[in-house]
């Protein structure tokens, strides 16, 4: 019944991702919760159990009733508002359903409550578990519906002036001050903090971490629906990446290996992508460099972790033109240029102060002006495969890979997860 350091929470600025931040706390009571039932037949109400059913009291008690709020008095009012043809059809037989599981779950809350509250005070250690479960279970796919459906719609329909409209009301009802956060204990309770229910020592982070996980279902990928042309589907989505202020969308991982076949990898940024490719630069003399030169082939992978999707991109890999490199070079700001000279990538050096005598030495010798060094320039992938990943419920994710025929058309198939 641990936690580890909650996740990050987004501003209300972001209400649909607040509402599914919060969910991700109701998750981690709900597995609370769960754990409770199998650890009260063994060990009673001891502090570990007092605590854990304390922490479940809290949050839904004090939170779960501001979600349903949310949801009945703002949120499906003004999806009514906005939605048309199918959508609006969707939004007809959902919300029933919707506010139905509120009520039920609300009923099946009453009667877990006074049980929770003897065992939180000592005073009992019954807790029902077929209600304990059926609460759980019905919670979860409470919310799996709204992940799944309204959630998306909400994010396609609302505009900016809306999402502003519904994050100040959530913000309203939590009497929040504008600016705070999903952290806000009002606005999503903490998560449970009892121990195991095994009663064995927490163990190291490095123990724990295979109770870190995080259950995706913001959208989903179908293979009917994607662009014909992968790079068609990767704009798509770069372009989605920028709308929702993914954190340095244009991040990507490029793996490589050395002549002996053994793989290292690092994060660099691309700078260009179009039909020939997905462009980055580098220093040619460094690791990545000299791997390229000899294995003329690489993998990239962008992860945007707000929108719960990744790309993957295979394929050889050739140098850009000297002029498109001196282009790209003459583009950076100055300390950019002057760096890019200064600096013997990969190489070691003895100190952080003789890393800053080049530079001083390379911005007295060339000034504003700057050359591109010979060993600088451009790589650029030109993929053969590109697989598209969007996070799913359970781990039943979404793979959507294309691959490039000999002719350089692109064929498309669904691969398990």
């Amino acid at each position: 019944m641990t936690q580890l350091h909650p996740d990050p929470a987004p501003d209300f600025d972001q209400p649909v991702a607040v509402l599914k931040h919060c969910h991700g706390r109701i998750r981690k009571q709900l597995a609370t919760l769960e754990k409770l039932v199998d650890h009260l037949p063994a060990h009673g109400a001891d502090e570990q159990a007092r605590q854990a059913a304390q922490a479940v009291l809290k949050y839904f008690d004090k939170a779960a009733h501001l979600h349903h709020d949310d949801e009945e008095q703002d949120l499906i009012p003004m999806l009514r508002a906005t939605a048309r043809g199918e959508d609006a059809a969707t939004l007809q037989a959902l919300a029933p359903t919707i506010l139905q599981d509120h009520k039920d779950m609300d009923a099946m809350w009453q009667d877990l409550h006074e049980e929770l509250a003897a065992i939180a005070d000592g005073s009992g250690t019954r807790l029902n578990p077929a209600t304990a479960r059926r609460f759980s279970q019905s919670y979860l796919s409470h919310m799996e519906r709204e992940e799944s459906t309204m959630a998306p719609m909400a994010m396609r329909l609302f505009s900016p002036e809306q999402m502003a409209q519904l994050g100040q009301a959530m913000r309203k009802r939590r009497s929040i001050e504008s600016g705070a956060d999903a952290s806000t204990p009002a606005a999503c309770a903490p998560a449970a903090g009892a121990p195991a229910s095994t009663g064995a020592p927490a163990g190291t982070v490095g123990e724990r971490v295979a109770d870190l996980r995080t259950d995706y279902g913001r959208a989903s990928l179908d293979e009917n629906s994607v662009a014909d042309d992968p790079i068609a589907q990767f704009t798509r989505w770069f372009e989605e990446a920028l709308k929702a202020e993914v954190s340095e969308p244009n991040a990507m991982s490029v793996a490589t290996v050395d002549a002996e076949g053994r793989p290292s990898s690092r994060i660099v940024l691309v700078k260009q992508f179009d039909a020939r490719g997905f462009t980055w630069y580098t220093n040619y003399d460094s690791q990545k460099g000299k791997q390229l030169l000899s294995k003329p082939f690489a993998a990239l992978l962008f992860f945007w972790r707000e929108l719960e999707r990744q790309v993957r991109i295979e394929g050889r890999v050739e140098r850009t033109t000297a002029e498109e490199s001196d282009k790209y070079f003459n583009s950076r700001p100055l300390k950019s240029r002057l760096s890019a000279i200064a600096s013997d990538q990969s190489a070691p050096i003895a100190s952080r102060a003789a890393l800053e005598h080049n530079y001083e030495e390379a911005a007295r010798q060339y000034g504003e002006a700057p050359p591109r060094p010979s060993n600088w320039g451009g790589f650029r992938l030109v993929p053969e495969r590109i697989e598209f990943w969007q996070g799913r419920r359970s781990r039943f994710h979404d793979r959507i890979v294309y691959t490039r025929q000999e002719d350089g058309s692109w064929t498309r198939l669904r691969l398990q997860p």
